[in-house]
């Protein structure tokens, strides 16, 4: 199980910014990265178009999803995860987020956004049908 995650600031901050410009609407993508004895390293995020109605609610593009597998392929990197933000609330896994989970061991990072800017930014993996926190460390 993976138990440890590291992010750059500068894809902190990309996350954080995409939260503030998609602001009351939630932002979503997906993580690029490699998976190695329990920690994940995340190379890349790719910006994806939310195709969810309402504002609080996320739905990647399939179309967006497949080019980045089709993308990944043959290289060292896979996707690992997605991310999105909470408008107005936390940097937590909601009831929502949970039913809309079934990947075994993907990341979920979720940025808290109000409309005085981005707040906390949580990380967690799927697994065993609930999510998991996970430890980030910066890597500059």
């Amino acid at each position: 199980m993976i138990d440890r995650l590291v992010l750059t600031n500068a894809l902190r901050e990309q996350i954080a910014r995409e939260a503030e410009e998609s602001f009351p609407r939630e932002c979503c993508g997906l993580v690029e990265g490699t998976l190695s004895d329990g920690t994940a390293q995340a190379v890349s995020l790719h910006p994806c178009a939310n195709l969810a109605k309402e504002p609080d609610r996320f739905e990647i593009d399939p179309r967006d999803h497949i080019r980045l597998l089709r993308q990944l392929r043959g290289s060292p990197h896979s996707l690992i995860g997605c991310y999105h933000s909470h408008p107005n609330g936390q940097a937590a896994a909601s009831a929502r987020d949970t039913l809309g989970a079934s990947e075994e061991d993907f990341l979920w990072l979720i940025q808290a956004v109000r409309c005085d800017g981005a707040g906390e930014l949580g990380a967690f993996v799927f697994g065993q049908n609930r999510f998991h926190a996970l430890c980030i460390a910066d890597r500059r």
